[in-house]
């Protein structure tokens, strides 16, 4: 059974969200701030956080940096689920300090999809790290591998948000030229990490 910590500044949603967790067969903890979600920290590890963005008086971004800068907590999966649009900015910002991006309100089976798959994907990495360690393969390559698979897995996910959120596809809505070039460096940024990871794959796996 997985150990999760939801973090809102909403009660209410909060409750929503652990009764969908504990319905899932996960054991979740609520935390109603930012200072509260980095006190429980202290004293327990959970597999995933799922986390807000807009609270007062700290935010899910400034607390993700505290948790992320935190050598007792960095290693935690942190999943964003919030209501608030996702930005350019924000995807550069953040996108290596978290695992997905969800939108509120979302359904039972699209909060466990999303929960599985980053639990999944960990796992796997995880396992492949170890196959690597026990072939010998240098530290610095299986370090390099370990981030790239997770980033460039992230980033499409986050890419898909925003070319969904500013109608890339749609010809006959014109987003701004500083969206629209952000969007575009950050698909070329990834196009970059994509091309490494399949040099390291050819060395790198078994």
């Amino acid at each position: 059974m997985y150990d999760i910590l939801v973090v809102d500044d909403s009660p209410m949603i909060v409750d929503v969200f652990v009764a969908m967790l504990e319905r899932g067969g996960y054991r979740p903890t609520a935390a109603y701030s930012g200072p509260e979600c980095l006190e429980i920290l202290k004293d327990m590890k959970p597999d995933l956080i799922l986390l807000d963005i807009m609270m007062e008086p700290m935010d899910g971004w400034e607390t993700l940096e505290n948790i992320k800068t935190n050598p007792d907590t960095r290693d935690i999966p942190v999943m964003m689920l919030t209501a608030k649009q996702l930005t350019p900015e924000e995807a550069q910002e953040y996108g290596a300090y978290i695992e997905d991006y969800v939108m509120k309100p979302t359904t039972h089976r699209q909060l466990y999809e999303a929960i599985e798959y980053i639990l999944k994907r960990k796992d796997e990495i995880s396992q492949k790290i170890e196959e690597a360690k026990e072939a010998g393969i240098e530290d610095r390559i299986i370090e390099e591998y370990e981030r790239l698979s997770k980033s460039v897995d992230v980033s499409r996910r986050l890419l898909k948000i925003l070319e969904s959120t500013y109608n890339i596809s749609n010809d006959e809505l014109k987003v701004g030229e500083n969206i629209a070039q952000a969007i575009k460096s950050m698909e070329m940024s990834i196009n970059l990490q994509e091309e490494r990871l399949k040099q390291i794959k050819k060395t790198f796996i078994p």
